[in-house]
């Protein structure tokens, strides 16, 4: 059921008097929300944009990332932005709420300010509300959205699936969801039929090239035709193991694209946008070599960007999103239609604070019920930490370096690699870290730890290969993860130089790594059936049973690499 602007706003006050940290004063606070969210409909096609929830129910701290380099033309550009760079070319003040969402700056004395982030029950408020204003409207989903936490994938999936129909998602494109395995994914898809479309024009069968969903809808929102096409992660069969999808293939597919675009229009579609999962560097070049989109609503790379960026092409001008992770936004996408063409828009992207926004029961209470058989091991408190835990970033993070060390100490090896994952949350000093924090940052269907023997030149390669799909100049061979996480090992990076020339002077214990000489690397998620065939213990046994025997962490710098080439980068803070 939807709720009237009077409702919501009783909602909001009562929220604010039961805890909300943003002003002292409860009617100052009442007044804060009531400014953030109460957003009038400017248009007649609204389209509402989650993405990249990674299955987060509940409200979580996420810091955003101080580091994330723009290399070449990608340069001091969004979404290559960050702290007060990302601020000013926004036009967001400093030291507001909205500054907080976007940015790490005094990250740990602002989350304890404004709370926490995110959660399904507050962002099902917000969602009703932003619906009562606007007739018709859309739920797209992005992607990225079953796969994120240890409940998630004990349920294979099922707790989202049910999560967001009660959200009242429409459309939904995907990636990590197909970790676990087609037969899984077609399975869900029966379930959502008449209630949720899955749609990506991209994912194909390997032997006829048939589609494997539905490459678009078309939607009727107020007597206007709005087409949805979808775009899956280009390459799931690289960055996750082929074997669950053996019989489908992706890719960024241009002319398929443009032939779907193309064929959307000539049913009558006066609307048309892509849900897509490319990440925002591939949309961007992507938005500028297709024509007839009116709009790209992305995700992948989890960048929270305020305002849409406008890019043209021999069409026209398509505008370019992208919305957050981990539940921590919801884009709002207004086009006032008139005589079959698009007379303006109006774009929000709103921070979700859960001390703004009070839970809606009815989801709140779904939640409770998945939650329930699986409580008591997610609650086991496994150590406390003396710092701040953090992931986001195009090195090491401060969780990853736990990981890390415990694969060191635990593998008995002197150098480890972690992935780029960008999901994972947040904790503040003093928290405890219980297993389910652990599974926020490793629960996937491939946890196998492994310990191999490498050379210092096989080393070497891994890093290049890593650094090349993050820093290639050219956004379709970049892959929008993090670089890998490494332990040990210090090295030098210069994101800039050619491939093969950014990974430079490698030391272990202050020696530099010879070529020839074999050392023993540990690691986890590999990708390869042999891997899977042969096993290996979960990561997430392996670092519960680390922070068991340490029982306080004391974080330290993480092992980030010496950067070459970046200075005065804005990408960096």
């Amino acid at each position: 059921m939807g709720m009237n602007r009077r409702e919501f706003l009783q909602i909001l006050a009562i929220a604010s008097a039961g805890g909300f940290v943003l002003n002292s004063n409860e009617s100052y606070a009442a007044s804060d929300a009531a400014r953030m969210y109460d957003l009038p409909r400017k248009g007649n096609v609204s389209l509402l944009h989650i993405t990249d929830s990674h299955a987060q129910l509940n409200p979580v701290f996420f810091r955003e990332p101080e580091i994330n380099l723009g290399i070449g033309a990608m340069r001091g550009q969004p979404p290559h932005l960050v702290g007060n760079a990302l601020l000013k070319h926004f036009g967001v003040k400093p030291g507001t709420q909205q500054a907080h969402a976007y940015t790490s700056l005094d990250y740990i004395e602002a989350a304890r300010h404004y709370g926490k982030v995110g959660g399904f029950a507050h962002l099902a408020t917000l969602v009703k509300q932003v619906r009562a204003a606007r007739p018709g409207a859309l739920l797209l989903d992005g992607g990225d959205t079953w796969q994120g936490t240890g409940q998630a994938m004990w349920t294979n999936g099922q707790d989202m699936v049910d999560a967001c129909l009660q959200l009242g998602v429409d459309v939904m494109t995907m990636h990590w969801e197909c970790t676990y395995g087609a037969d899984r994914v077609k399975e869900i898809e029966e379930q959502l039929q008449g209630k949720m479309d899955i749609v990506a024009q991209n994912v194909k069968t390997t032997d006829f090239g048939d589609p494997v969903f539905k490459p678009y809808v078309i939607k009727e929102m107020n007597g206007v035709p709005v087409a949805i096409i979808g775009q899956a992660f280009p390459y799931s069969t690289i960055a996750n193991p082929r074997y669950f999808v053996p019989d489908w293939s992706y890719g960024i597919q241009e002319d398929s694209l443009q032939e779907v675009i193309n064929e959307a229009r000539g049913k009558g579609a006066q609307v048309v946008v892509l849900l897509s999962h490319n990440g925002m560097d591939v949309d961007l070049k992507l938005a500028s070599r297709v024509t007839g989109l009116d709009a790209i609503l992305g995700g992948h790379t989890h960048d929270g960007i305020p305002a849409p960026i406008p890019v043209k092409n021999a069409g026209g001008v398509t505008l370019v999103t992208n919305a957050g992770s981990n539940g921590k936004f919801l884009g709002v996408l207004d086009f006032e239609v008139k005589g079959g063409k698009i007379k303006g828009f109006h774009y929000k992207l709103l921070p979700v604070f859960s001390n703004l926004l009070a839970a809606d029961k009815d989801m709140a209470a779904l939640i409770q019920k998945h939650r329930a058989p699986y409580a008591a091991k997610l609650d086991e408190k496994l150590a406390t930490t003396d710092g701040l835990l953090y992931r986001r970033g195009n090195f090491n993070g401060s969780f990853d370096q736990i990981i890390l060390d415990a694969l060191m100490k635990e593998k008995d090896a002197p150098i480890a690699f972690s992935p780029g994952f960008r999901w994972g949350t947040s904790l503040l000093p003093g928290a405890d870290i219980t297993m389910e924090d652990v599974l926020n940052q490793t629960a996937i269907t491939y946890p196998f730890t492994t310990l191999t023997e490498m050379t210092g030149a096989q080393i070497k390669t891994i890093l290049e290969d890593v650094g090349d799909n993050l820093f290639n100049p050219d956004p379709y061979y970049q892959q929008g993860g993090d670089m890998v996480r490494v332990g040990g090992l210090e090295y030098t990076c210069e994101p800039g130089a050619a491939m093969g020339q950014r990974i430079q002077d490698m030391r272990l214990h202050g020696k530099p790594l010879d070529a020839s000489k074999t050392y023993k690397v540990a690691g986890w998620a590999p990708v390869s059936e042999a891997a899977r065939d042969k096993g290996g213990e979960p990561v997430w046994d392996l670092v519960a049973r680390h922070l068991r025997n340490e029982k306080v962490i004391k974080v330290t710098a993480p092992n980030v690499p010496k950067l070459k080439g970046v200075a005065g980068n804005p990408g960096m803070v």
